[in-house]
């Protein structure tokens, strides 16, 4: 008996028995989730990828190819595939371009993790793993980068070509490409060569027209007509401008007060009244040689009015009112002049200057065009058309990512290949790498190299081709030392990526790998979701 109860295991002190399978439960359920959103993106990859509609719950519509927007305007409920959003408005904000990409890498890297975990290997060790695998991924991808310089505007251009390529208006790159490439060059500042400011390139919607139709303008565009209302004028040479942030109009009692007029001499009175003071303003503005108002929207009362308006008329003041108060500081900078916000304020050294400023027709609308801007700011407007919203908006959307694609290229001066190389030929030298390593490690980064052929993969099946043959033969290109061979989707073949001029710069493809990694690691590290109410 005594022998029966020595062989029973003492209780332990600390609790042995963990319950794993709610940890495992949550862990799957947030990878899976995330992968949906992954999936639900995948197919708009790639220059031949489809398109969503999205219809908003206000019943707005929007057709667009643009990952960050696709995902911005999903309603997305699970925490962790919230972090897949947020995923893809890093990447916009850190390269402009590849928001799919980064998506849709973090989607395949969730799913090596799972068959990782369901091996029995433990989430910190995998998380560990694939930090180290995407530090070296970079180091692959700046090994194999071109340096470019910023007098090569061919170069440039490609590479905004090659963004342009998947969206919508494709068919418009050879337009779009060298405009974006302009815009941004024209905007760089010699003290600060290597940041662009991208709120100086001031992007004017107009309905009408087609996206062939889109310019870009050295000066500034307002999106509406000058004040016809007393006969004013609508073209102005030598301008002398002044943006002015007060009224042109009689001033009014407080909310509270009230005045009782009795009889008619004193109603004279008060408008006599008002006459002088909005006659006293506008002789001081006339004082100063000023010929052009811009007049920023007022929200206290009325601007102008119609007596300042036929006043402001006589003196022969061309005037363009409701100017946004969010468009003030790009209107001075671009003018290279002060905002006026009183009256006594009103100096002919606080305008701007201006070769011409006139009224010009769009179809049925009309827009105002300021042009040959005396010591004009770094600034620049791009004018975009098109024959319906939707397209105008997506036109927008493109631009942005073109610009951004440049704006990498002036931040960090590397070229990289597209068509999916990039990702075969770190795939082919992480997974040598793999090998060298010891134990759990080699796993993990033996999955992350399999998890990056997703791209061309993804490519080849939007593309409409065999995604297993095209596979096959990419990596067997690459092994033979052929670094640059893609996947050129147009020949639906295997070709050097570089000479088809399909190239995007090295910061996209850095910042996708660096982002998604650190998203899958911050997946996998969660185990438990805790609601609070």
């Amino acid at each position: 008996m005594a022998a029966v109860t020595a062989a029973q295991p003492r209780a332990s002190k600390t609790e042995s028995y963990v319950d794993n399978k709610r940890k495992e439960d949550i862990r799957q359920a947030n990878i899976n989730a995330a992968r949906s959103v992954a999936d639900a993106v995948r197919t708009s990859l790639g220059p031949k990828g489809m398109d969503k509609m999205i219809s908003t719950a206000n019943g707005e519509v929007i057709i667009t190819n643009d990952g960050a927007t696709i995902l911005n305007k999903m309603e997305v409920l699970q925490p962790a595939a919230k972090m897949l959003v947020e995923l893809s408005k890093s990447q916009d904000a850190a390269a402009g371009d590849g928001t799919t990409t980064v998506v849709v890498i973090a989607g395949a890297i969730l799913k090596q993790c799972l068959s990782l975990l369901s091996h029995g290997i433990h989430p910190t060790v995998i998380s560990d793993s694939l930090h180290k695998a995407s530090t070296k991924a970079v180091d692959v991808l700046t090994a194999m980068a071109v340096p470019l310089e910023l007098s090569d505007r061919e170069s440039l251009i490609k590479s905004a070509s090659t963004s342009l390529n998947s969206k919508v208006v494709s068919q418009y790159s050879t337009l779009l490409a060298p405009l974006a490439v302009d815009s941004v060059l024209s905007v760089v500042d010699p003290e600060k060569p290597d940041m662009v400011d991208l709120r100086d390139i001031k992007i004017v919607k107009k309905l009408g027209g087609t996206v062939d139709d889109t310019q870009l303008v050295k000066g500034l565009v307002f999106d509406k007509k000058a004040s016809h209302a007393a006969g004013g004028p609508t073209r102005m040479e030598n301008a002398k401008i002044a943006v002015i942030q007060f009224q042109i109009s009689p001033p009014k009692t407080d909310i509270e007060q009230s005045i009782v007029v009795s009889d008619y001499t004193q109603m004279d009175r008060i408008l006599k009244e008002e006459r002088n003071y909005i006659l006293g303003m506008i002789k001081k503005i006339k004082a100063t040689g000023c010929n052009v108002l811009l007049i920023q929207k007022s929200i206290l009362r009325d601007a102008v009015t119609d007596l300042s308006l036929h006043y402001l008329a006589k003196a022969k003041i061309m005037v363009i009112k409701d100017v946004e108060r969010d468009d003030i500081e790009f209107i001075t900078k671009t003018l290279n002049c002060l905002p006026i916000a009183n009256i006594e304020h009103f100096r002919a050294e606080k305008l701007g200057y201006a070769d011409l400023v006139e009224e010009v027709s769009l179809g049925d609308a009309k827009i105002v065009k300021v042009t040959g801007i005396k010591d004009m700011g770094r600034t620049t407007t791009v004018l975009v058309r098109g024959s319906n919203q939707l397209v105008i908006d997506e036109a927008e959307r493109s631009l942005h990512d073109a610009l951004c694609v440049v704006r990498c290229l002036v931040s960090k001066r590397f070229l990289i290949a597209g068509g999916g190389a990039p990702e075969i030929e770190l795939s082919r030298q992480l997974g040598a790498w793999s090998k060298v390593l010891h134990g759990m490690e080699g796993y993990c980064v033996r999955s992350f190299a399999e998890a990056l052929e997703v791209i061309p993969y993804t490519l080849a099946e939007n593309a409409g081709l065999n995604p297993i043959a095209i596979v096959t033969e990419l990596r067997n290109r690459h092994a033979q030392g052929e670094i640059n061979a893609g996947i050129n989707v147009r020949k639906g073949q295997i070709t050097n990526i570089l000479e088809e001029n399909v190239v995007q710069p090295l910061l996209v493809s850095t910042s996708a790998i660096t982002l998604a990694t650190e998203c899958v690691r911050m997946i996998l590290k969660i185990d438990d979701i805790v609601n609070v109410r």
